[in-house]
């Protein structure tokens, strides 16, 4: 087990976030030695991060924690290009509006992890297109562009995969890798950035980074890679059937996002209390041991506690509730999903498999017809195995709603207004 001198790199091997490092021994001494600052970019592609990218926030949390200074950066500027690492086509192209209101909405999962102000330690939020849109594209080539050698470039897995899949690679993408080297320097500049870290796929574009700082006089710059997780089925994590994980609650809410939690494979818990809580490792420890059903309890800790990062400790208290009362208690919980119709579209009367299809419960009529005949699929906690169901108002409960239920952990409110 690696004794690192420094509080920080120590904390990230202990919960396992280290896959690669560039100069291990000089990146330690000069955590051990000084107030670091470090950086992770985050391109606006989206409205929202996912729970991938919470792997390399916890990194920043974590920075700060243990006395140094993290930057979140917003690639406002890499974002009108976007990063082609390992994808068999280009990315759509994004307008600056849609950029600017993604990173709006991103900007609100950051609040809850990090600690922004004017202190030395105090998170800093910065956008590459500060820099970057203001560029002379003949100084910028010139200046910059001269340092990067293309059969080096096309060496890097990212950009092989997507030649020997005999898939264009755009000029706008090639550029990618330039402007992300470019931002640590940039970043070295302003603020004295020593570290970029990002996941293992990134390592390439890092790498770019360091080299180009070397060539351009800046002080020795250094890379941080995390693993990319899987489960311990080898599953990519980070995806349900519905699509990706994201943080942000009005794509992903906080119950579902508890509810994935909840759904951990049992080999994983200990691996992801580490990663995505900030318990204590002697308590990772015991809850890991636990066996047979009390595995359970260990994963509820974990939905509730990787909850109350992303969502706040209220929004997870309130998840789990919802999941007791309607796992264990058999009620109906009002924080259940829901999904609105018509009060006149339920009089008239909703196909079922239509019913589950508007609840998300099934992507279309075939799919829900198929758990139908399965015996997953409930209608207020009754099974029902008649594709051919109408539900209308005498399916409404007291409170108004239809209880459709998918297996034993999903569960949507149909809700008539």
């Amino acid at each position: 087990m690696p004794g690192f001198k420094s509080e920080f790199l120590q904390t990230l091997f202990e919960r396992g976030f280290i896959h690669q490092m560039s100069d291990e021994s000089g990146l330690d001494e000069l955590f051990a030695k000084e107030t670091v600052t470090a950086y992770v970019g985050y391109d606006a592609t989206a409205t929202s991060l996912h729970i991938g990218n919470l792997i390399s926030a916890t990194m920043l949390h974590w920075m700060q924690e243990t006395g140094h200074r993290p930057i979140a950066l917003m690639g406002g500027g890499t974002s009108m290009v976007g990063d082609p690492s390992f994808r068999d086509e280009q990315r759509g192209l994004l307008t600056p509006e849609a950029i600017n209101a993604n990173i709006a909405s991103i900007k609100r999962i950051f609040s809850r992890i990090l600690r922004f102000g004017d202190g030395p330690n105090d998170a800093l939020m910065v956008n590459n297109a500060d820099w970057l849109l203001g560029l002379n594209y003949i100084e910028f080539i010139r200046d910059v562009g001269r340092h990067f050698s293309v059969n080096r470039m096309l060496s890097f897995d990212s950009v092989k995969l997507r030649l020997d899949r005999e898939q264009s690679l755009s000029f706008l993408e090639f550029n990618y890798m330039i402007m992300q080297g470019y931002d640590f320097v940039e970043l070295n500049r302003r603020y004295g950035c020593r570290l970029q870290m990002g996941g293992s796929d990134q390592w390439g574009n890092i790498i770019n980074g360091v080299d180009l700082g070397h060539r351009m006089g800046t002080p020795q710059l250094y890379a941080l890679t995390t693993p990319l997780l899987t489960t311990a089925s080898g599953a990519k994590m980070g995806k349900t059937a519905n699509g990706a994980v994201w943080l942000n609650e009005d794509v992903f809410s906080p119950y579902d996002f508890w509810q994935y939690w909840r759904n951990t494979e049992d080999a994983d818990v200990g691996r992801f209390l580490k990663i995505f809580t900030r318990l204590p490792l002697d308590e990772i420890a015991r809850l890991e041991a636990l066996g047979g059903a009390e595995i359970n309890e260990a994963k509820k800790i974990l939905a509730t506690e990787a909850t109350a990062i992303v969502h706040g400790r209220e929004e997870a208290e309130k998840a789990a509730e919802t999941a007791r009362q309607t796992f264990e208690a058999g009620t109906l919980a009002d924080d259940l999903p829901t999904v609105t119709v018509p009060a006149a579209e339920i009089e008239v009367g909703i196909g079922l498999l239509e019913a589950f299809r508007r609840a998300g419960l099934a992507a279309s009529n075939g799919e829900a017809r198929r758990h139908v005949k399965g015996g997953g699929a409930r209608v207020n906690d009754t099974v029902v195995d008649d594709e051919r169901r109408i539900l209308g108002s005498a399916d409404l409960t007291g409170d108004g709603v239809i209880k459709l239920s998918l297996g034993r952990k999903k569960h949507v409110l149909l809700r008539a207004e």
